[in-house]
């Protein structure tokens, strides 16, 4: 069955956005007056929404970790945004999908006018014909939200694909019934990933490529 409609996550899948977004959580870190800099362990913030991220892994009430956000949002409208890096590959492969008139759309949780900007920035953002991103103000940051407003803005869902890297974009796709590629040179957990069972699995963006553009 064709996919027309193919659904990309951002982080970990289109780029690299681990520098900035580790940069920005331990400045937001310091202005808590919590000196952490395990940069390893950071890298757990890269996919899920930034506030549940503070509240679990710092035990921050709501409202410590919101103001958290708005401190790691201080770094990172300047310079953490730019501190990523698109994975080798990928502009040549949406390009190659537009060219086969896909209809391509962005499903992130990082807020919508940073996903722009990084578009943007990796001059790729003439590619998406549609893309959807969290609010500022912490709303619509989770992915079974995203994926719902999506679907239910278009039609024919059995002509969906989403493509990510972390576990909830396969809890997310599993819940609303569409095809589902998960990615592991991302960010995600692998052995929880592949325990969920998505449709597909590939390694790189070259297998990626292979199954998209249908040329193996």
């Amino acid at each position: 069955m064709p996919f027309n409609y193919i659904i990309f996550d951002l982080d970990g899948t289109l780029t690299d956005p681990s520098e900035g977004i580790i940069n920005s959580v331990i400045y937001a870190l310091r202005k808590m007056n919590i000196d952490f800099n395990d940069r390893e362990f950071l890298k757990k913030f890269i996919g899920p929404p930034l506030h549940e991220s503070f509240v679990k892994y710092f035990n921050m009430d709501k409202e410590r970790a919101l103001l958290a956000v708005k401190y790691y949002r201080e770094y990172f409208s300047e310079k953490g945004i730019y501190e990523n890096e698109i994975y080798p590959g990928i502009k040549e492969l949406l390009r190659e999908l537009k060219n086969k008139n896909k209809f391509l759309i962005l499903c992130t949780s990082k807020p919508t006018v940073y996903a722009e900007k990084i578009l943007k920035y990796f001059d790729i953002y003439e590619y998406f014909d549609f893309v959807k991103g969290s609010n500022l103000d912490e709303t619509f940051t989770s992915k079974e939200e995203l994926l719902d407003f999506i679907l239910k803005k278009f039609e024919n869902k059995e002509h969906f694909i989403f493509i990510g890297d972390h576990e909830v974009d396969v809890i997310a796709s599993k819940k609303f019934g569409i095809k589902v590629i998960a990615v592991t040179y991302g960010f995600g957990n692998f052995e929880r990933i592949k325990s969920l069972c998505p449709d597909f699995i590939f390694g790189s963006v070259q297998e990626l490529r292979a199954f998209l553009i249908g040329d193996r």
